[in-house]
């Protein structure tokens, strides 16, 4: 619904203006202007209220702008303009923005606070979705990144299919975005309900990042610098990782239980230290935009000696459906930009409970799989801890696999196996044994290319050492 323009009182500062560097802002599309497809009776006099009120010929602002220095094309919504809401001309400057993006090889930044379409232009400003959609849909195909900030409110169609469709998603806490708008939902609908605000979208995988206004500049800045395609450099594979800085030495096991055993203990280096000494200025995903949420998988983007790599690391926990959608996801973006992709595997296996398969895990690690497999980017893949069955594999590298000191791969669980050869726990070591899971084995049988330990890589004699 369009907001009531109310008198000649301005409305508050929009989001965007905070956003950008000082000075930064170079405006294009004024030139197009509403019209009234619909004969709406009064709709010129609305028009210029909202503009007094407002201060601002326009419900969107289209620019050139630069945050924190880095280049972009801006989007900005005013919501004191009809309540931000989006008709025929706003669709017309959307999407000019999207192709100006493209051209300059920027990326676009989405600032909504909008109550979605303009009812006065009625089914004309509803088909704007589609219009919108378009734009999304060429911006993937060309790899221009798309980031959108969800500023309060961003409701209605804006939401559901300019904001979210963005390739990064972040969320100011408190804002409400929703497809529903206050107006429209089912009667008896609490209105401070979470599943109507940004804090419930973050929660259910819709959102990357949940901060206030005041950090909107900070985690925007790194995502254009980590994915504009001036700035993302350009590697053919992800360098493998060193040894963590400060991880204790992986000294021999005796036999293959006592290495599984070892893998399996809290002191061992988990995903992030390795991470942590692998990046710079890192961006972290969050969620597989399907409600779900694996707070034991990592997903982002990072800055590796001045270029952007794609990682997925598994933190030592089963992984869930939503996890392996959330690497899918990741995968999918590392394509649409070019960028390599690290992985990083550290698992006991998929999570198996009733409820893991009513989400689908076993569909996840399919779909996964298949993604990893059509990757057109590469994927490196390093085991560093335990790496147990299908939830495993789902993340590996099939040509470009590698094992840490610490690290097993197995094709279950060493007491599963027992369990499924209907052998007892006294069994379990010699079981071990024979599943050839240890650094060695791996190496030997080539289904690693080699193991990373504190004193650098060792490469199995068909693969020279990897550059770091």
């Amino acid at each position: 619904m369009p907001a009531d323009p109310g008198g000649p009182v301005r409305t508050p500062r929009p989001v965007y203006a905070d956003l950008v560097d000082v000075h930064s802002v170079r405006r294009f599309g004024d030139d197009i202007e509403p019209g009234n497809p619909n004969g709406w009776p009064g709709y010129a006099e609305q028009l210029a209220a909202a503009r007094m009120a407002a201060g601002s010929r326009h419900a969107v602002l289209t620019a050139h702008a630069t945050i924190r220095g880095e280049p972009c094309v801006l989007i900005g919504f005013h919501f004191g303009f009809l309540g931000g809401s989006a008709g025929v001309a706003e669709g017309a400057r959307i999407t000019q923005a999207f192709a100006v993006a493209e051209t300059e090889r920027v990326p676009v930044v989405c600032v909504a606070a909008s109550g979605g379409a303009r009812v006065q232009e009625g089914t004309s400003a509803l088909k704007q979705m589609q219009a919108f959609a378009a734009a999304v849909a060429r911006a993937r195909r060309s790899g221009t990144p798309y980031i959108a900030v969800t500023a309060d409110p961003t409701t209605g169609g804006v939401w559901s299919s300019l904001i979210a469709g963005a390739d990064l998603l972040i969320g100011v806490p408190g804002a409400r975005v929703s497809f529903s708008g206050s107006r429209t939902r089912p009667r008896g609908a609490d209105p401070e309900s979470d599943e109507f605000r940004a804090d419930g979208k973050w929660a259910r995988g819709f959102v990357d990042v949940l901060t206030p206004a005041t950090g909107l500049r900070a985690e925007v800045g790194a995502a254009i610098g980590l994915l504009s395609p001036r700035s993302r450099g350009a590697l053919e594979r992800a360098p493998l990782p060193h040894w963590p800085s400060g991880a204790a030495p992986a000294d021999a096991a005796p036999n293959a239980w006592a290495h599984v055993s070892r893998a399996r203990v809290a002191g061992i280096a988990r995903a992030d230290q390795w991470l942590a000494g692998y990046f710079g200025d890192v961006f972290e995903m969050h969620g597989d935009r399907c409600g779900g949420v694996d707070p034991g998988l990592r997903c982002g983007f990072g800055r590796h000696f001045g270029a952007t790599i794609a990682y997925i690391a598994q933190t030592g926990a089963p992984t869930t459906a939503a996890g392996f959608r959330t690497a899918e996801r990741t995968l999918g973006l590392a394509a649409q930009f070019g960028l390599p992709v690290l992985t990083l595997i550290d698992t006991p296996g998929a999570a198996a409970q009733p409820s893991d398969e009513a989400a689908g895990v076993g569909t996840a690690i399919a779909e996964l799989l298949v993604a990893v497999a059509a990757s057109p980017v590469p994927v490196t893949s390093v085991i560093i801890g335990e790496g147990v069955s299908g939830g495993a594999i789902a993340l590996a590298s099939p040509t470009d696999l590698w094992i840490s000191e610490s690290g097993y791969l197995a094709v279950t669980a060493p007491e599963l196996a027992a369990s499924i050869l209907k052998l007892g726990t006294a069994d379990v070591p010699a079981v071990t044994e024979r599943l050839r899971l240890t650094p060695a084995d791996l190496m030997a049988s080539g289904i690693v290319r080699g193991v990373i330990g504190p004193g650098g890589v060792q490469a199995a004699a068909a693969h020279e050492a990897e550059p770091r």
